[in-house]
């Protein structure tokens, strides 16, 4: 084998951030189903993407739908389900993304192991919060509706808590946030964090 093409110094996330400009890290949204997760997801990736920035934005919904087709949602596949996501969010934060994970995410324990894979400055737990009745009111694919109605079991905020984070770097109230407004937070919140300048 040339020497060209010999076995070097696996690359780490330093050598990535080097050809990004950009440190890699993940952004965690949790909150109730309708609290705002997946618009504010979609609002601060499309601005960190305009400025240059390279993001990959995984959406419970979607992962749900592939990644964690097999999972339920009684409380341990949930903690599998945030488990795996966590998962694929190293993964990607290694490969020198800035991470947007939009998932309910509903118990501390759960999230805090997804945490602890982490280096400190590497995850930013936003909470996007929002009273249990807007969440509600917003309900465009009926789940809540459903919830009430005993047609969907364990559902999070009726018959299954969600336990509010007890220390995010963000907290965001977006009964009275934009969702414009809610990702300009994130958004300086990272740049303030020393994720990217300018």
């Amino acid at each position: 084998m040339s020497s060209a093409l010999a076995p070097q110094l696996r690359l780490d996330r330093e050598a990535r951030s080097r050809l990004t400009g950009h440190r890699s890290a993940v952004v965690w949204l949790t909150g109730l189903s309708g609290a705002g997760k997946s618009t504010l997801a979609d609002r601060l990736e499309q601005c960190l993407h305009a400025r240059g920035l390279h993001t990959y934005l995984l959406d419970g919904d979607l992962l749900r739908g592939g990644l964690n087709a097999d999972l339920g949602f009684g409380a341990a596949d949930r903690a599998e389900n945030v488990r795996r996501v966590g998962e694929v969010a190293r993964l990607m934060a290694d490969a020198g993304l800035i991470v947007i994970v939009a998932l309910i995410s509903p118990f501390q324990l759960d999230r805090q192991a997804v945490r602890e894979r982490f280096a400190p400055g590497e995850f930013f737990e936003v909470h996007v919060d929002v009273p249990l009745a807007i969440a509600e009111s917003r309900d465009p694919k009926g789940l809540y509706r459903r919830a009430r109605a005993g047609l969907l079991k364990d559902f999070t905020g009726i018959d299954s808590p969600y336990e509010p984070p007890a220390s995010p770097e963000l907290y965001l109230p977006t009964a009275t946030l934009s969702p414009d407004e809610a990702a300009a937070a994130v958004f300086e919140h990272l740049r303030a964090a020393g994720l990217f300048s300018g």
